[in-house]
Parts: C-alpha cells; sequence; structure tokens
C-alpha cells in the first residue's frame, strides 16, 4: 500500500462537522433521561436548572476544545491534544479510555435506548429463564447479568454492527446519512416542543411548583444534584465528536472550533425547550414514572398517533447519534496506531473506501459487548464518570499548552482565560468526587475499564525500548 492510499481524505464540510457536534449530542438522552432526572429532584424549578447549568458547563467546556482545535489538524482530535499535552502517558490512557469504556459504553447506551423505543412497536424476545438470570460478579462493581432483557440488547447490537458497516464504506456517505439524519431530529424535537406548548391541553403551573424541595431531595441536596447532572452531562455528552474527524474536515483549524460553538449552541436551546415541553403536559410526579417521557407526552395528548410519530423520531434521533459516534470515534485508535502506541492493524486505510476499517470493525464488536454489561442508566453512569476524568485534564490543558506554545496562532481563544477554563476545571473535580461518593458501583467500573489498558501501555513502551537498542 502506498503512502497515498493509507491517508484518510478531506470530505467533510463546517454543516457535516456541525451536524456531527449536534447529532452526536442529541440522541438517547433527552428522550430517557429527564424521567431519571425528575425523580432524583422531584421539583420542576431545579430540574430546569440543572439542564441550564449542564448546558453552560458543556459549553465552556467545547469552547475550551475549541481553543485547542484550532491548534491541531489532525484525525485522532483529544487523543492528539492530550499528547501536546501531557506526553504519550496521558493521551495512550485516553484512546485507551475511548475503546474501553467512553465511546463504546456510549454507543452501546444509545443503542439501548433506540432497541427500548423499537419495542414500543415490536414485542422484543426474551432469555431463556435458564440463563436470564445468569450473572457475572465483578469486583468493587457487583453482580452484571448479561442475558436480562435480551431482546433489546439483540436489537442494540444488531443496529451497532449495522452502522459499523455503513461506516466501514466511506465517511462521505457516513457524512450524508449524519447530517439528514440530524436535520430530521432537530425539525422534529423542534416541532414535538412547540406542539405541545401550543396546542396540548397542559398546565403551566407545572413548570412551577414555588421552589418547593422535598424533604427526600433536601436530606441529600448536594447528592441528588450531582446525579441528577451525570444525566443532564449524558444528553450533552458527544460535543467533542467532532475532533477526532479533524484529518477528514475542509479548513480544520477554522471549521472545527466553529462547529464545536454552532453545534453546543443548538443543543442547549433544544433541550431546555423540550424539558419545558415535557413539564407543561406531564406534572413532575407524573414524568419521574414515564420512562420514554416524549411517548408519553405525545400520547397523552395526541393518543396513540401522536405517540407514534414521537416514537419514531426517537428512532431516528438514536439512529443518528450513533452514527455521529461510531464515523468518529474509530479515527482514535486509527491515530494512536500510527503513532505506534497501539495494534498496527488498527492504523490500516481500507484501499478502496479510505477508512480506517479495522478499527471501526474492532470499535462496533466492543460495543456490542458493553450492550451486555447492564442497562441504560448503568452503562451512562460509568461513561460519564470516565469522560468527565479526560473532560477535567483537557480544559486544564488549555492553560498548559499557553505555557508550552505561546507563540503558536490561536484561530479562537476561549473567552474569559483563565477563568472559564478553571471554573470548569473546579467543577469537574468536584462533580468527579460526587459520583464516587454516590454512585460508587458505576465509578469503580468506569475506573476498572481505564486502567485495563496499563499492561498495554507498558508493554509497548517495552517494545519500542527493545526495537530502539
Amino acid at each position: 500500500m502506498t503512502e497515498k492510499s493509507n491517508h484518510l481524505v478531506r470530505n467533510l464540510s463546517l454543516t457535516a462537522a456541525t451536524m456531527i457536534v449536534a447529532g452526536s449530542m442529541i440522541g438517547s438522552g433527552i428522550y430517557r433521561k429527564p424521567a431519571t432526572m425528575a425523580g432524583q429532584l422531584l421539583s420542576p424549578e431545579l430540574l430546569i436548572i440543572v439542564w441550564i447549568a449542564a448546558g453552560l458547563i458543556t459549553f465552556i467546556g467545547a469552547l475550551a476544545n475549541a481553543e485547542v482545535a484550532g491548534l491541531f489538524d489532525s484525525t485522532g482530535g483529544q487523543y492528539i491534544y492530550f499528547r501536546e499535552m501531557y506526553g504519550d502517558f496521558t493521551a495512550y490512557l485516553y484512546g485507551w479510555s475511548i475503546l474501553a469504556v467512553i465511546q463504546t459504553g456510549s454507543q452501546a447506551a444509545i443503542a439501548y435506548v433506540f432497541a427500548e423505543y423499537l419495542g414500543y412497536f415490536f414485542r422484543m424476545p426474551e432469555a431463556p429463564e435458564a440463563i436470564k438470570n445468569f450473572s457475572i460478579y465483578m469486583p468493587f462493581v457487583g453482580d452484571i447479568f448479561p442475558f436480562a432483557q435480551f431482546g433489546i440488547k439483540l436489537t442494540a447490537i444488531v443496529c451497532i454492527l449495522f452502522l459499523t458497516g455503513i461506516n466501514y464504506v466511506g465517511v462521505f456517505f457516513g457524512g450524508i446519512v449524519q447530517s439528514i439524519v440530524t436535520f430530521v431530529k432537530i425539525g422534529s424535537m423542534i416541532l414535538l416542543s412547540l406542539v405541545l406548548l401550543v396546542f396540548a391541553d397542559g398546565n403551566i403551573g407545572n413548570i412551577s411548583s414555588g421552589f418547593t424541595i422535598n424533604p427526600e431531595v433536601s436530606a441529600n441536596f448536594i447528592a441528588a444534584i450531582g446525579l441528577a447532572l451525570a444525566g443532564a452531562f449524558w444528553a450533552y455528552d458527544g460535543w467533542n465528536n467532532v475532533t477526532f474527524v479533524s484529518g477528514e474536515i475542509k479548513n480544520p483549524q477554522t471549521n472545527v472550533p466553529k462547529s464545536l460553538f454552532y453545534g453546543t449552541l443548538i443543543v442547549i436551546v433544544l433541550y431546555v425547550l423540550m424539558n419545558i415541553a415535557y413539564l407543561y403536559v406531564l406534572p413532575i410526579e407524573e414524568m419521574k414514572d414515564s420512562p420514554l417521557v416524549a411517548a408519553t407526552a405525545a400520547e397523552k395528548f395526541f393518543g396513540n398517533i401522536g405517540a407514534n410519530i414521537i416514537v419514531i423520531s426517537v428512532i431516528i434521533s438514536t439512529f443518528g447519534a450513533l452514527n455521529g459516534s461510531i464515523l468518529s470515534t474509530a479515527r482514535v485508535q486509527f491515530a494512536m496506531a500510527e503513532r505506534k502506541q497501539f495494534f498496527s492493524v488498527l492504523g490500516k486505510v481500507h484501499p478502496k473506501f479510505k477508512t480506517p476499517h479495522i478499527s471501526l470493525l474492532v470499535q462496533g464488536i466492543w460495543s456490542a459487548v458493553l450492550v451486555l454489561s447492564g442497562s441504560f442508566d448503568t452503562i451512562t453512569d460509568y461513561v460519564i464518570f470516565a469522560a468527565w476524568l479526560f473532560y477535567m485534564l483537557g480544559a486544564f490543558g488549555v492553560i498548559v499548552l499557553r505555557k508550552k506554545m505561546p507563540n503558536k496562532v490561536r484561530p479562537y481563544k476561549i473567552w474569559g482565560y483563565p477563568y472559564t477554563p478553571m471554573i470548569f476545571v473546579v467543577f469537574s473535580f468536584l462533580f468527579l468526587l460526587n459520583s464516587i461518593y454516590s454512585d460508587t458501583e458505576n465509578a469503580m467500573m468506569g475506573v476498572l475499564l481505564i486502567v485495563s489498558g496499563l499492561p498495554f501501555y507498558f508493554y509497548w513502551k517495552y517494545s519500542s525500548k527493545k526495537s530502539e537498542e
């Protein structure tokens, strides 16, 4: 294979990049997490505040990432950034975590919700009783039941493998799919919100309870806020996916920061609007008992036809988010392999399709395995813990790079430096501490998956030293 044939092609426009940001964020979270968060907070005002706060914090993280993205244009995104910030060890640990838990776990959770909503139309098969209760015990984590809700998990796995196949045959095709699906789901979210707010027989009183805080919540206020933030962060997660495909975006040092800015703002506005619409038609007590909250809200006032339309839009939304994640994430392992920090076979580019095909296949298979590891909420909680550990390091890395590369041209500089990145770093640290305290088992699952890559790191370091002797 010639050097030219082993290069990825710059086929993605600013629009496609923005749709990767927004499309990767808008997936399962906004249709699944509001019910969980309503049960944790039991207050409509707190629910809206948490969504806004999580959005603003995410926006600061995205702006910090945008500054760094303007410095580099290589495929691999934050893996490349961490390498410049902190060196090989942190970069490797991040790249390993992307494959082991952060993005593959995210894909598993998104596919899980896709399958749940598909189950609104089709009866899912169950595993035989003989294996349904089979469990695997993991230290610090507890029992895992891989065959529980087997029909949903099987459907999720099929969806992951199907979209892996689509992206196997070309980033341009995957980018077109992403743009079309994202435009459709943004339009459907706006339409749903406006129809519920304008035409539904809702109650504006559902949105305000006089700021009364339930005694159950006030007794564990910090923990409740932390758990609800974790849910909101899950819904906002995925904004950094576009950095993974920087090497395939036209004019990346300008378009990647722009796409992060536009995409994140779009999603914040949509999420707050959606939650206000949910609350308008569903009191907080009813909302917490409605895991498929969008379908419940539509069905309550528009009957089965309205619910069916919403379910279809959720299926499209999760399908698009999953595609965006699969399209972008495989490029991290590709970048690691190119720099001899991972299995070399993952650095191969398909001679015809110009995609990192082996990396895509490995990612798809492991995502399918993670589907079996737990329920939607379990998977998302250990993914978010792992992701925010590196988001914290990434924001601090803005300060590191300002010191290491003071004269390098920055197409975009974060507003309010150094205070804004430091606010993000401090908040991230407190959020992680609260997660360890209030959600210990899932935090430990995230830690175990991260450190499981250490033996491979030391093996590659040892091998590279031997080859240099």
